[in-house]
């Protein structure tokens, strides 16, 4: 007996109580009514609950019915918490073991987005950038009728523009270290590679620069000759005539 107070309480009691304060909640619920508690945790954004009943099902339902299930939502439960990384290894798990699921297509799209939403802004690393380019090129080839591909379609668009604005402002910043040619080089690879974005006009801006700023007049004119057609705004070429002839200026200047 152990004592309480003035009362005393049996061991085997005090055992009971203890057995029962340790016993797992819904112990007693079968894999798919967990998978059922899962979706509705994810429903009220209860994503670690839901992650909890997910991995219970997996544990014991791979290979069955419920297994892709599980470990599509799994995945999902990762991506509306914004947790990219984590839901992008879940569902390549799903890809690479459950290629039968009919979430495979899903799965797919969501690994695209999860690199572009962990894509961070232009002037960081582009790592990821990439990495959802290529994932997003991938998809649109192997599911060319899916529902998700005018989505996809149009994130490539907006990647391939941050990761040209990234070779540009690289571009901009050998300019301001008097670094013109690798400065062009920069601004070259936006027009071989990235040919269709809306920076274009502003690279071909700063490859004249990079002439006007080296007193190269022959080739800044030549350049402007061949490309004049390639620039619509007209506040641009008003920028490059002031260049041209700033630079014309500075030359008169130098060789007197």
């Amino acid at each position: 007996l152990l004592s309480m107070g003035k009362g005393l309480i049996p061991l085997t009691s005090m055992f009971f109580m203890i057995g029962c304060a340790g016993t797992a909640p819904n112990e007693g619920l079968s894999l798919s009514e967990r998978l059922k508690l899962g979706m509705d945790y994810l429903d009220e954004k209860k994503y670690l609950q839901a992650q909890d009943e997910y991995n219970i099902v997996l544990m014991r339902a791979t290979g069955t019915e419920l297994g892709d299930d599980a470990q599509f939502f799994l995945g999902e439960s990762y991506f509306l918490n914004k947790e990219y990384i984590l839901a992008i290894a879940e569902y390549e798990k799903l890809t690479r073991k459950m290629g039968f699921s009919p979430f495979v297509e899903k799965a797919r799209f969501r690994i695209c987005d999860a690199y572009r939403l962990d894509s961070p802004k232009y002037f960081h690393d582009q790592t990821y950038t990439e990495k959802a380019l290529e994932k997003f090129q991938e998809f649109v080839d192997d599911f060319p009728n899916s529902e998700y591909n005018a989505t996809a379609l149009e994130s490539m668009e907006l990647l391939r523009d941050k990761l040209a604005k990234k070779l540009y402002e690289t571009g901009i910043l050998y300019l301001k270290m008097d670094e013109y040619e690798p400065a062009r080089l920069s601004f070259q690879r936006v027009l071989d590679q990235y040919y269709d974005t809306n920076i274009v006009e502003q690279v071909h801006v700063g490859i004249l620069k990079s002439y006007c700023l080296e007193i190269d007049i022959v080739k800044a004119r030549d350049y402007w000759s061949d490309h004049s057609g390639q620039i619509e705004s007209e506040e641009l070429i008003a920028e490059v005539e002031n260049l041209i002839t700033s630079a014309e200026e500075k030359k008169a200047r130098l060789e007197k």
